[in-house]
């Protein structure tokens, strides 16, 4: 028998293997090194191997580790500041990101990776400013992370509804030459796990020129441009105003519509639009959540996969979002766009899984390595506690109904152990390189010194919420 590092055996396994969800029964999987070895009959794969820990997930199923493709995890110490109010980037989010500082932004990713570690998440696609300055947590952790290095002309104030942004090209140098260092520095630390993309903030932020050259750095480097791709009115108005088109036509004219491309909420594009950019080869990023809440609407996920994309999940931000929790994302994701389209068959359960697994990573260019669980991919995978009230009842016959339980019912604390590179990361309840109440006590700290400094501009913005707190409502 050859000796591996760890043996998992269960009742239900889903792999996500062919176009479904590659359901396999009553079978085991041998992981060594960080890589799965093998997925088979139970009986066949404890014959062949011995394991430094075998796993015996009765009553569980084994699933690959969910992806969040796109997050900004240091503002989760801004949880619930900027829900239920228009103009969400300036009236709602600005006055309190205006006073966050890089401790605070930190302290929120730790918070942020300890809530959806929780609930499954092994791949954080964070988009931010400074995401080096979160590495040496990733790497404690052990989670798996694409970051993506915000590149803005903008200049950083709060704008009115009909003004036009104000560039600052020598800002725009700065963050770029950021990006490149990081990019030199970390793409493809902590053995692989470290991952770096190219973020222009949105076409709205930054000079045609600078994308162009972008555009152009990133192919050198055979690295993935992660934007925001007319994410709302507010960028169309921006584009409409600057080039006197909308985003998608715009990116179209300028041949940045390509599979280098992961855009980012298509939140104001039309059906034909999102078509057009899933026919040029880019994929997409759906943030169902966050755009449901701060928007209210669906985006067109559903004619961008029609035409061919591949689409994956995130969670975006906790301010809108206020959660990074993938089976929230799954189910709100499936519900948005049955009642868009008034169809109970659209976006099935198995369907949005897949958008968290295998999808995703096709969308992100990692589907070589994760998003499945199959013999020589890295072993990130997580087990669901079928025997949850949540989940329960289980059947098997005349159909299964675990994927839809999970979609449709899952909390997010039915997981019970996270397994990334075949190391375990999170097991019944408790993360393995993180205290939790010592995060949560640092980050409520953090909020207690930073809400009184937002107050003057939150109230001389006068936004909703500001309303809502001068009527007792909140």
């Amino acid at each position: 028998m050859e000796k591996i590092d760890l043996l998992v055996s269960a009742p239900h396994f889903f792999t996500m293997k062919g176009d479904g969800v590659g359901y396999c029964p009553n079978s085991a999987m041998a992981v060594d090194r960080g890589k799965i070895l093998a997925i088979g009959p139970r009986e066949e794969i404890l014959n062949l191997y011995r394991a430094n820990r075998t796993i015996d997930a009765e009553g569980q199923a084994v699933l690959p580790g969910f992806i969040d493709a796109h997050m900004h995890m240091t503002l989760c110490g801004l949880r619930g500041l900027a829900q239920d109010t228009g103009y969400w980037m300036m009236y709602g989010l600005a006055p309190f990101s205006h006073q966050m500082d890089e401790a605070t932004g930190i302290m929120g990713a730790q918070l942020a990776v300890a809530e959806a570690v929780r609930a499954g998440t092994t791949t954080f696609g964070e988009f931010g400013r400074r995401p080096d300055l979160l590495i040496p947590f990733f790497e404690k952790v052990g989670v798996r992370t694409q970051i993506t290095v915000t590149i803005r002309e903008a200049v950083d104030r709060i704008y009115n509804p009909g003004e036009l942004y104000e560039f600052d090209p020598a800002r725009g140098e700065r963050m770029l030459d950021a990006c490149l260092d990081i990019f030199t520095r970390f793409n493809g630390a902590a053995e692989g796990r470290i991952t770096v993309l190219f973020g222009p903030q949105g076409p709205d932020f930054v000079s045609r020129e600078l994308l162009l050259r972008i555009q152009e750095l990133a192919r050198e480097r055979k690295a993935k441009i992660h934007m925001h791709t007319q994410q709302g009115d507010r960028e169309t108005a921006q584009m409409m105003m600057r080039y006197d088109k909308r985003p998608i036509a715009w990116l179209d004219e300028i041949n940045y519509l390509d599979e280098n491309l992961i855009a980012v909420h298509l939140t104001d594009a039309d059906d034909h639009e999102a078509q057009l950019v899933a026919r040029r080869g880019a994929a997409m990023t759906l943030c169902s959540g966050s755009i449901g809440i701060i928007d209210g609407v669906v985006p067109p996920a559903k004619a961008f996969q029609e035409a061919g994309g591949m689409v994956a999940l995130g969670s975006d931000q906790a301010p809108g979002n206020n959660n990074h929790n993938m089976i929230n994302e799954m189910k709100l994701t499936a519900l948005f766009n049955k009642i868009r389209y008034q169809d109970p068959e659209v976006m099935p359960a198995w369907r949005v899984l897949r958008m968290a697994t295998i999808e995703g990573a096709r969308a992100l260019g990692l589907d070589k390595r994760i998003g499945s669980l199959e013999a020589d991919k890295q072993a990130d995978f997580i087990l669901v506690d079928l025997r949850r009230p949540s989940l329960a009842p289980i059947y098997t016959e005349p159909m299964r109904n675990i994927v839809p339980n999970l979609v449709y019912s899952g909390r997010g604390d039915e997981v019970s152990l996270v397994v990334v590179d075949g190391r375990i990361i999170y097991e019944n309840g408790r993360l393995i390189h993180l205290d939790e109440s010592e995060v949560v006590s640092a980050v409520q700290a953090a909020a207690e010194r930073l809400g009184p400094k937002a107050a003057e501009e939150f109230w001389e913005v006068n936004g909703t919420n500001a309303r809502f707190m001068k009527e007792g409502k909140l």
